[in-house]
């Protein structure tokens, strides 16, 4: 007698039917599945290994213990404006990946002028500078890559971590964030506190168009465990919710960020840093400030924060009044408290 076996659940499906917050059975999430509720039982467990909190209520069945709006390739298309639309190439929108960066890294390069975007709900093996490890709670983080082909093969310069800063910055205040401040070079700040960060990684060969890949972590919200767990690191971190914006469509940000990220690129190809140096500095969260420089080679140096120059470098003011320039991927910034 042939016996038919349950296919594996799509773990995706599974979030999208609890995605509400209301008690779903297992019953019928198996029947809207084409499974059983056996596949759903081990389907939730492996949800709940990665960070998905899915609470069983006893007699009745599942539910997402804070509702989530997922991302929708559909709704942020439909959230572009006419020239992010034009300037969007590919977007995909994966459940789960290793990591966003990693997987426009080794797509082909878009065509230029254009960009390629990716966004992940849940991320294996996001990464932020240094490869340290980056944590995004599920439904209420982005973790968005956009992939670039500058003409040039020795462009860009390391400024345009910063530039890129700039230009989450404004996509930001766009959705009504509040106080948002940055730290040299790539960190989103907002009460000395890290919102988000930007991962700038390239691939270039001699004579040909470099490929860049712009990584963007956000916090959205923050549980009070969910904080422990990332400031266990020695990092500080906050949410956007802490900046004023309690509740933003997910899909409406990503769009503001892919329009402000895509502006950006084009502009700071033709232009370089020079249109968005006064406004980093503005939004300098360590301008004027004491601050140390911690390099392998030289120990730590300590000093006062003056800006950066015309090439995004580091300005440190140390003790006989020189400043010293430092370029980004070589050292780290940390402020110093008083």
């Amino acid at each position: 007698m042939a016996v038919s076996l349950p296919r594996r659940v799509d773990r995706a499906a599974l979030v999208g039917l609890l995605a509400d917050g209301e008690v779903r059975s297992g019953a019928s999430l198996a029947r809207a599945l084409e499974t059983n509720r056996r596949e759903v039982g081990e389907a939730i467990g492996r949800l709940r290994d990665q960070g998905v909190d899915i609470a069983a209520v006893p007699r009745r069945g599942y539910r997402l213990a804070n509702p989530v709006e997922l991302l929708s390739q559909e709704r942020i298309r439909a959230a572009l404006g006419g020239e992010g639309r034009r300037r969007l190439h590919r977007l995909e929108v994966l459940f789960e990946v290793d990591s966003t960066n990693t997987r426009l890294l080794h797509s082909p390069r878009p065509p230029l002028g254009q960009a390629d975007a990716c966004l992940a709900e849940l991320q294996h093996a996001g990464r932020g500078r240094h490869g340290r490890r980056w944590i995004s709670p599920f439904g209420a983080a982005i973790a968005l890559s956009i992939g670039w082909g500058f003409r040039d093969s020795g462009f860009p310069s390391p400024a345009l971590s910063l530039a890129s800063a700039v230009a989450v910055s404004r996509a930001l205040k766009r959705v009504g964030a509040q106080g948002i401040r940055l730290k040299w070079p790539n960190d989103i700040w907002f009460d000395d506190r890290k919102v988000g960060g930007i991962l700038l990684e390239l691939t270039a060969v001699e004579g040909a168009a470099a490929h860049v890949v712009i990584g963007v972590g956000l916090n959205l919200k923050l549980s009070a465990a969910e904080r422990y767990e990332i400031e266990a690191s020695g990092a500080r971190v906050a949410a956007l919710a802490d900046a004023g914006v309690a509740a933003v469509s997910r899909n409406a940000l990503s769009a503001a960020l892919l329009e402000a990220l895509f502006g950006m690129l084009a502009e700071f190809e033709r232009d370089g840093f020079g249109p968005f140096r006064a406004e980093w500095e503005a939004l300098d969260a360590l301008a004027a400030r004491p601050a140390r420089i911690l390099s392998a080679g030289d120990g730590a140096i300590l000093g006062l924060s003056r800006g950066v120059d015309k090439e995004g470098a580091l300005l440190l003011e140390v003790g006989d009044g020189r400043l010293q320039r430092f370029v980004s991927g070589e050292v780290s910034l940390r402020g110093v408290e008083a």
